[in-house]
């Protein structure tokens, strides 16, 4: 940062060498997968290129988390720990369900012996690279979540403070955009999965819903926080978990969790989201990139 001359939340040598071991795993991941997972060498240009670009995001995305760890963790942590409390329902029932299921490999087997633990930490790495050659996997957790924040949150919510539109004016009229581009879903619904007209609007209409509501809590994130990582992780995760859980079959439980953790959501809304506790290192801004001193499109003299 410059004006201030105030010392900056990492030490220079952190910053070089983290800045160094990302350009060093951004060259060796290009080579891993012949050196590490014995993949045969590409036959085409073509296939060279799509691994050389597969690389290339794995590496993005890493040391995007790898700079966002380093940085101050706030960004990463209080976004999870906010949006988990929108599914305070939904992980409820995800416990419940994990215990009945390890009572009722307690029961068949008697005790849960040391084999059966052994044997599900020799199936561990399997299910590992079962997920990681999940194509779907990579869509959703990783394609999906990263592109659209790129696009939808860091280049389209400066460009709209940038042509004057007030914050809170940014937060709700982006999501729009967001919504707008999942309109394609109308047309694979009605042609594509034989759908008719009426129940093609009715699921497109509900998941437009859904992404404007998204939409607007991520670009509140990113607006708040100042830090992409904080609508990537909630994306990731919302992506994961799917619509939060309001009531189960006889588990009054996941309603009381609901809606205690809607409540709590609320009520930590703003206090997780001050930007004092992300962008502590600006001169005098209680916001990102300065923003705060911004008026109408230009920026004020210091």
């Amino acid at each position: 940062m410059e004006g201030g001359g105030e010392e900056g939340c990492i030490s220079k040598s952190v910053a070089v060498m983290a800045s160094l071991a990302m350009t060093l795993f951004y060259v060796f991941i290009l080579y891993a997968p012949t050196a590490i997972l014995r993949l045969p060498p590409p036959t085409s240009p073509s296939q060279f290129l799509i691994r050389r670009f597969i690389c290339a995001a794995i590496s993005s995305l890493v040391s995007l988390l790898f700079s966002s760890l380093i940085l101050p963790w706030h960004a990463m942590v209080f976004p999870i720990i906010l949006t988990s409390l929108l599914y305070a329902g939904s992980l409820v029932l995800k416990f419940l369900s994990w215990v009945t299921y390890w009572k009722e490999q307690r029961n068949s087997s008697g005790s849960l012996s040391f084999n059966s633990i052994t044997d599900m930490l020799q199936e561990f790495p399997n299910s590992v690279a079962s997920v990681a050659s999940n194509i779907m996997f990579w869509r959703n957790y990783v394609v999906a979540p990263l592109t659209e924040e790129l696009v939808f949150r860091a280049c389209m919510i400066p460009l709209l403070l940038c042509g004057g539109f007030a914050a809170y004016s940014s937060i709700f009229l982006c999501p729009i955009f967001f919504s707008l581009a999942h309109l394609n879903h109308l047309w694979e619904y009605y042609h594509q999965q034989n759908c008719s007209l009426l129940k093609a609007f009715l699921v497109a209409g509900f998941q437009l819903g859904y992404t404007v509501i998204f939409g607007t809590y991520a670009s509140f994130l990113f607006l708040r926080t100042g830090h992409l990582v904080s609508p990537l992780l909630a994306h990731i995760f919302c992506n994961f978990m799917g619509l939060p859980v309001l009531f189960a079959h006889r588990k009054g439980v996941v309603t009381m969790a609901f809606v205690a953790g809607m409540m709590g959501f609320l009520w930590f809304l703003f206090p997780l989201t001050n930007p004092n506790l992300y962008n502590d290192r600006t001169d005098d801004c209680r916001c990102w990139h300065g923003y705060c001193t911004w008026k109408s499109g230009v920026v004020k003299e210091g």
